[in-house]
């Protein structure tokens, strides 16, 4: 069963502008089974498909929650987490790294880094703080193929995931239509919950996937000026980090977080 494994919908993901209806007709009429939702921060597009979708229509597509989540030192990460379990601290932007792994792994969730060597600060091999080799061992799983990435990108990344022995995974991330399922992630049939699919990439299987790159990005459209876009994203990133600090901290005290939270 074919998987796009990086979506972004119109309800969830400010920068995108495809309902998440769309994306599942688009999807079911290349002959993909499911798609991961993998909104900014945010499960508001996954709800909308949990309450109005979902039971009524598309039973034979599969639609499962993750998330694409900023760090405030690594970039952007892809975090799966079980289907019974709701975090509201995966909503809040800004959590460093090492700290995200351990909340994840804490309740039985995979990660995973998004284009992995893309663009400066978005990205976990080109953000400014240099990461050591454990912190890449406890991720679980490497997007090792984004369609919106160029070649050389996609291949840096296919190389991480060689080296540290991590399952690959691939994904369009779509912001628009004409972007859907230009990527793919084969995924065995009986995977139909996010713990179906944590449970095979715990198990470290060797996905099948490919695709064809998107070339109407944003940063193609620009050319060089996309290196001013990415300096504001280091300054958007720290910002809302620290709008979300205090929501974040309260997160954190609740009782089921028994986690230090003195990075944060």
């Amino acid at each position: 069963m074919k998987l796009d494994m990086h979506c972004h919908t119109k309800e969830g993901s400010p920068d995108s502008s495809v309902p998440i209806e769309d994306y599942i007709k688009k999807l079911k009429s290349l002959g993909f089974g499911g798609m991961l939702v993998t909104d900014h921060d945010s499960y508001y597009g996954y709800r909308k498909y949990k309450y109005e979708l979902r039971g009524r229509k598309y039973q034979d597509f599969v639609v499962l929650k993750g998330v694409e989540y900023d760090t405030l030192d690594a970039g952007h990460i892809l975090v799966i987490m079980p289907e019974t379990l709701k975090l509201r601290i995966l909503e809040l932007r800004g959590l460093p790294v090492s700290l995200l792994i351990d909340i994840v792994h804490r309740y039985g969730g995979v990660l995973g880094p998004a284009h992995p060597c893309g663009a400066k600060y978005m990205s976990y091999a080109n953000t400014r703080r240099v990461h050591r080799a454990s912190t890449m061992k406890r991720f679980d799983f490497v997007e090792v193929f984004n369609a919106c990435e160029n070649e050389d990108s996609n291949e840096e990344a296919q190389c991480i995931a060689e080296i540290y022995h991590k399952p690959g995974t691939a994904g369009s991330d779509a912001h628009k239509l004409d972007c859907v399922g230009l990527a793919w992630t084969e995924v065995p049939d009986d995977v139909r919950t996010e713990s179906d699919l944590i449970r095979y990439i715990k198990a470290g299987t060797d996905f099948e996937y490919g695709g064809s790159r998107y070339g109407k990005t944003t940063k193609d459209k620009i050319g060089p000026f996309n290196q001013i876009l990415v300096q504001l994203f280091f300054f958007y990133n720290r910002l809302g980090g620290l709008v979300k600090r205090r929501k974040r901290k309260k997160e954190l005290k609740k009782p089921q977080m028994d986690i230090p939270a003195d990075s944060n």
